[in-house]
């Protein structure tokens, strides 16, 4: 199955378990300290729970002790859509998959060098695919 913005919300929730999806698909946030990937220091390559895309390096994940996995940077720009987000009384940038349109984290701008950007993205939106040794 070819998982793209095309795919209908019927499908995704098929597809994904209700957390995943309520993430994913809805806009949600899993709570801090929660996911798989906040304190993971496995090397590889972090994709896109949906589709499958190549997303983020373990080489630019880092330690932002908000709870949730972190990264300077994505491994492409264009794997990525960026969203201005007014939900919850904020204003926030969004972070999307390009290919899917899951939701994915959101972006800010106090990360470390050498982009001073903290991408804060949700365990559930990822898999992590270990480098091979």
């Amino acid at each position: 199955m070819n998982r793209s913005k095309s795919t209908s919300d019927s499908e995704w929730q098929a597809l994904l378990t209700s957390e995943q999806y309520q993430v994913c698909r809805r806009h949600g946030t899993e709570p801090a300290f929660s996911g798989a990937y906040w304190n993971t220091k496995t090397a590889g390559t972090y994709i896109c729970l949906c589709c499958r895309q190549a997303l983020f390096s373990s080489h630019a994940k880092f330690d932002s002790r908000s709870g949730w996995p972190s990264f300077w940077a994505p491994l492409e720009t264009a794997a990525i859509n960026e969203h201005t987000d007014r939900s919850l009384g904020m204003v926030r940038t969004e972070v999307s998959c390009e290919n899917c349109g899951a939701h994915l984290g959101h972006v800010f701008p106090d990360g470390p060098p050498p982009s001073g950007l903290r991408y804060c993205i949700n365990s559930l939106a990822l898999d992590l695919q270990p480098e091979e040794t």
